[in-house]
């Protein structure tokens, strides 16, 4: 509100987490029929990572290809060629949506599009959202992520002038609930002891051979070919999904790893895989939406305004950069990991988030409001710590010191602008060597277009999928002692201990 906020009756329960001078459109109510209210509708743009277009692919042999004039997916026929031959990479995350589309002839990227995911009404996380799809809303959530991809693929078709008809495939990815989600499938028994989708029940009772997906358009309702495939890449076990699948189809992993590689794949739900030794472990972190914008007084998404990256002077005013070189309005994830690695090497706030003086907050921006709480810090210590104590277990599991580890590979949006020395100065990340961690975007999305351009490589997943052991982090029987040490900020001991199972404090 610019002006008139006191004509509007009071905040309701939804308009809870808003601050002034903020409402929703939906729920203030003028109570004077003449009364003047100005304001100003707040339209956010968010910084969405994807791919450079025009990458390369290590071979083109997808499963849709032109033989003898007719257009096949694999050995069935769809119909005779009439023109181009597309298909779509779709990226469905918590937060938001990629898609990609390519030519199936020669591999080219035609172009990369992104928007934010629309079931955010749903919750912000996977299982607030199982919750909604379980409840008298079924289906809203699916509704809503294929309303928006079809708006995108209309506009997307009237741009280059492709028709809907030559698109034959979608390879979809994302996490457990995200996929099923896409597909209407119930995402229910994800949410519950054993936290597994009814894809991976099935293929346990050995009803089924795989953890992928495959459906005709039509009856999804998607604006491509009819009979177009839409085909869900397979999920690896529990919340570790068909996302973190493709990650490793990006990164060129193998099943008979020389090296140790660790992939982190930071989010709302943070996934970890280790290979090495003989073995791949992989393991899902309920990290929540605290870097994310969630649970943080001032915490936002990566949009404009969003303080990214911060350094405290000595005088203690902060140098802050923001996405979009707009006036602060909050702190994103990457600017959170600053402001606490900041706090701790000027000795302003303790590894148990306690300021100096005892304070309640400190004021990060004076002139924005802005401000850090011991709330906030609490919220924060949570998060990064269910991080840490997924990447230590499979450490530990391994039988490896972070220090050993030969590669590191940080995916997602956030990970993308995090800096690497203040996220494992503050316990965000294992003590690997700098020099050895590789910040690898939206992999998701590149290991979608190398599944969507060549069915090899989908054989190649499966038989990596296989092999991956899922590591349950709360049947740990040190999980809870090892996540209390976790919340505090403080690096990871480089090696093991004596006792070789707990992390020092």
């Amino acid at each position: 509100m610019t002006a008139g906020a006191e004509h509007l009756d009071e905040p309701t329960a939804p308009e809870s987490f808003l601050r002034e001078p903020y409402r929703l459109a939906c729920q203030a109510v003028v109570g004077e029929p003449e009364a003047v209210v100005d304001f100003q509708i707040l339209r956010r743009r968010l910084r969405i990572v994807v791919p450079e277009p025009d990458r390369g692919v290590r071979s083109i042999d997808p499963a849709v290809r032109v033989v003898d004039g007719i257009v096949c997916w694999g050995d069935e026929p769809i119909e005779p060629a009439h023109g181009g031959v597309y298909g779509i990479a779709l990226d469905v995350g918590t937060t938001t949506l990629a898609l990609e589309l390519v030519d199936l002839l020669d591999g080219r990227t035609v172009e990369v599009v992104a928007l934010e995911n629309p079931q955010r009404f749903g919750g912000s996380d996977v299982m607030s959202r199982i919750s909604y799809d379980d409840g008298p809303e079924r289906g809203e959530l699916r509704q809503a992520v294929r309303r928006a991809v079809n708006s995108e693929l209309r506009a997307l078709y009237e741009r280059t002038g492709i028709s809907r008809r030559e698109v034959y495939e979608i390879v979809v990815v994302g996490n457990s609930t995200m996929r099923d989600l896409f597909f209407d499938l119930d995402v229910a028994p994800i949410g519950q002891m054993p936290y597994k989708s009814t894809v991976e029940l099935e293929l346990l009772d050995g009803s089924r051979t795989s953890t992928d997906f495959c459906a005709l358009a039509y009856r999804l309702g998607l604006k491509v070919h009819p009979k177009a495939r839409v085909w869900g890449a397979p999920l690896i076990a529990s919340h570790v999904g068909a996302d973190v699948a493709a990650d490793l189809v990006a990164i060129g992993l193998t099943a008979d790893e020389n090296e140790v590689v660790m992939l982190v794949d930071v989010g709302t739900n943070t996934e970890v895989v280790l290979a090495g030794r003989g073995r791949i472990l992989a393991a899902s972190c309920p990290a929540g939406p605290a870097f994310e914008g969630g649970e943080v007084t001032y915490g936002m998404q990566a949009a404009d305004g969003a303080i990214e990256s911060l350094r405290l002077r000595p005088d203690g005013t902060a140098e802050i950069e923001t996405i979009g070189d707009e006036a602060p309005v909050g702190l994103c994830g990457s600017g959170l990991v600053d402001l606490v690695a900041e706090l701790r090497r000027h000795g302003e706030m303790t590894p148990k988030g306690v300021f100096g003086d005892r304070a309640q907050e400190v004021v990060v921006v004076p002139e924005a409001g802005i401000t850090f709480s011991r709330a906030d810090a609490s919220a924060l210590a949570q998060a990064k710590a269910a991080n840490t104590v997924g990447q230590w277990i499979l450490l530990r599991e391994l039988g490896v010191a972070p220090r050993e580890v030969d590669r590191l590979y940080l995916a997602g949006g956030f990970a993308t602008y995090v800096n690497v020395e203040n996220a494992i100065e503050i316990g965000f990340l294992a003590p690997v060597r700098p020099e050895r961690v590789t910040k690898v975007g939206n992999a998701s999305l590149r290991g979608a277009r190398e599944l969507l351009l060549s069915s090899p490589a989908r054989e190649r997943l499966e038989r990596l999928v296989r092999r991956i052991e899922h590591i349950e982090l709360e049947t740990t029987p040190d999980f809870f002692e090892l996540f209390v040490d976790a919340c505090q900020f403080k690096p990871l001991p480089s090696s093991f201990g004596s006792e070789g199972d707990r992390i020092a404090v």
